[in-house]
């Protein structure tokens, strides 16, 4: 009978472990929710921020080659207009 008893109890102590705790679940949930909007907004200004870098390069790329235009186009007529 001893033995019936404990393999009772501790099936009961196994039941409610497994028992759903909407509250903690709730929260977890939440949690979780909370965790993935921060990694997408990080991800997402990240990605602004990498195409904001790449605009600024492209952008100086473009100085470089319109300053080269000018002084080819200085030297040309300077040589030109003699």
């Amino acid at each position: 009978m001893k033995k019936v008893a404990v393999t009772v109890a501790v099936l009961a102590l196994g039941l409610a472990a497994c028992a759903k705790n909407n509250a903690a679940n709730n929260e977890m949930t939440a949690n979780e929710t909370t965790t993935e909007n921060a990694a997408a907004t990080d991800m997402n200004a990240s990605m602004n921020a990498e195409a904001v870098a790449s605009n600024a390069l492209e952008n100086a790329g473009n100085a470089v080659d319109n300053a080269q235009d000018a002084v080819s186009n200085l030297a040309d007529n300077t040589t030109t207009n003699k």
